[in-house]
């Protein structure tokens, strides 16, 4: 029989299951759709319940798929760093103004705790030095705040707090372990000193987590590669899978990619950690890099220690609205779902991308469809490298019409920020003592042949694409790979289970001066915005 493990990742709209041998290669997989509640566009919810139920099917569906000469050795999970809240008794307690229990998770991109991010950001403490000088109002100790003040019988009635991937072994063990990768990213824990930074929940007014002794938000905290539990009868049944096999403990989807993709050798060099990056793309995109020693960078989380790489730093840069930006630029356009409606086996960005096609037939510089065509991306606020959520969006250059041929060169203008976003971050960390010259990619944009050919051309560095498409599913494989004593520990599941599939150049010749002046413009726009604020505040 073919030794194998499952990999399990809880995305923004999905959760998804593999099935993966000790290669790395994935023999089958399935997806189902999670529900989420929208209110507005700061208030994102979800449900535990709902989610689980969600992998059990696509991991039952995966394992179908495989017939029945397997061996599972093993499970790991990842997915969004998003807020559970459950009672005593492990069931859902509401996060929502609806008062509906189902409601039981804060999303991720959830921005309703926008108060209390500044109030956090105002306390002078060395938290802070670890998130790029600024807490996120997408992680979770604002959102924490904000439930005590204005949730206060959830508050009062909650027992466990969980990252996502945190709640996902909990279901499937029992085990209150909590992962330091989410912990160290999303909660402020001190990964370097394994422990809670009790003076600063205090300050903060998370005083109740310290005096319980840290039971309701991680007592027992664990790194990746270990094992946070074994497979409960009860998750067996559901998830149907032999029960008392290992579990990994989890991590975040995004950092689930760093592991698939940063350990592909390649040819050309070996693995130097100092000159690559890890581009996972999705709703939204996150940018990993590690090192040896410590760097802090302003506007980039971290440094965290151990968060990725056993031993060293992780520095994460992130914009909050990618592939979710791309989506709303188009499908609010009355063109844009005009053509995602008509009928003829493709999608929408294939045939957007053929438009801009013919539109460039001719053009040395295809990109510069756009000469006069400008984007900020910041729709959703700044990740990073700006750490600022009251950014905003803005568009230079639109005219009084409305065709496909406009709505193709707004799109494309809208990639080239989001490229311009990423090189920001780039060259912020490079700023910093990185050395990064190479992407490796993954997630939804890299099936995008524009989308991949503008991030190549504006960061002027080539994009390794993975064998394997689905990096984070492979890398919860790779948790469970070592969990499931497949590999001694992450690094040698890592060089093991992945490699180089496609390598993309960027564009030679007059390309590099176009995008040059473009991303000056992009820089530009954020002043004006800045200069329009100051203004209107007069």
């Amino acid at each position: 029989m073919k030794q194998v493990v499952v990999g399990v990742d809880v995305g923004t709209g999905s959760a998804r299951a593999g099935v993966f041998d000790a290669t790395g290669k994935m023999l089958s997989h399935a997806t189902q759709n999670i529900q989420t509640w929208k209110d507005g566009a700061d208030v994102v919810e979800q449900s535990s319940s709902d989610i689980w139920l969600a992998v059990s099917r696509s991991v039952k569906k995966a394992i179908a798929g495989c017939g029945n000469e397997i061996d599972v050795k093993g499970i790991g999970f990842t997915a969004t760093c998003s807020l559970v809240v459950l009672d005593s008794n492990g069931s859902p307690l509401t996060v929502s103004a609806s008062g509906e229990n189902e409601r039981n998770i804060i999303v991720w991109m959830d921005h309703r705790a926008g108060v209390q991010t500044r109030f956090v950001n105002d306390v002078d403490s060395e938290a802070q030095l670890n998130t790029g000088g600024q807490i996120s109002v997408e992680m979770q100790i604002p959102k924490l705040l904000w439930l005590k003040q204005n949730l206060p019988a959830t508050w009062k009635s909650a027992a466990h707090f969980f990252d996502l991937p945190d709640f996902l072994t909990w279901r499937a063990t029992n085990s209150l372990s909590r992962s330091l990768c989410s912990l160290v990213c999303k909660w402020t824990y001190d990964g370097y000193k394994n422990s809670w930074n009790s003076k600063f929940l205090k300050t903060v007014g998370l005083d109740e987590f310290v005096s319980d002794d840290f039971a309701r938000i991680g007592k027992i905290v664990k790194p990746l590669g270990s094992t946070a539990g074994f497979l409960s009868p009860k998750a067996a049944e559901e998830l149907g899978l032999p029960q008392g096999i290992p579990v990994g403990t989890s991590a975040i989807d995004a950092h689930a990619g760093g592991l698939g993709l940063l350990g592909i050798k390649l040819e050309t060099h070996p693995i130097d950690f100092e000159r690559r990056l890890a581009l996972i793309g999705g709703t939204s995109s996150c940018h990993m890099a590690v090192s040896a020693k410590p760097r802090f960078v302003s506007g980039i989380w971290g440094p965290y220690y151990s968060a990725l790489v056993p031993d060293f730093w992780l520095n994460e840069g992130g914009q909050s609205s990618t592939g979710s930006l791309i989506d709303h630029v188009i499908l609010s356009n009355s063109t844009g779902q005009s053509m995602q409606l008509s009928v003829d086996g493709k999608t929408i960005y294939t045939k957007l991308n053929e438009i801009l096609e013919t539109m460039a037939a001719g053009l040395a510089v295809p990109a510069a469809l756009t000469t006069d065509l400008h984007v900020m991306p910041d729709f959703h606020g700044n990740r990073s490298p700006r750490a600022d959520a009251t950014l905003q969006g803005m568009i230079s250059g639109l005219k009084l019409s409305e065709s496909r041929e406009d709505l193709a060169r707004l799109y494309l203008a809208t990639i080239q920020a989001i490229a311009y976003g990423t090189r920001h971050i780039v060259e912020t960390m490079n700023e910093k003592g990185y050395s990064i010259d190479t992407i490796f990619a993954c997630g939804g944009g890299t099936k995008n042949a524009v989308f991949l050919r503008e991030h190549a051309d504006a960061l002027g560095m080539k994009i390794i694409l993975g064998q394997q498409e689905e990096a984070v599913l492979l890398g919860s494989a790779i948790l469970a790979s070592v969990s499931g004593g497949i590999y001694s520990d992450i690094n040698d599941a890592m060089s093991k289970m992945s490699r180089p599939e496609r390598v993309i150049e960027p564009t030679s010749g007059l390309i590099k001066n176009y995008h040059d002046r473009k991303y000056k413009v992009f820089k530009q726009l954020y002043l004006d915005q800045m200069n329009y604020r100051a203004l209107m505040s007069c």
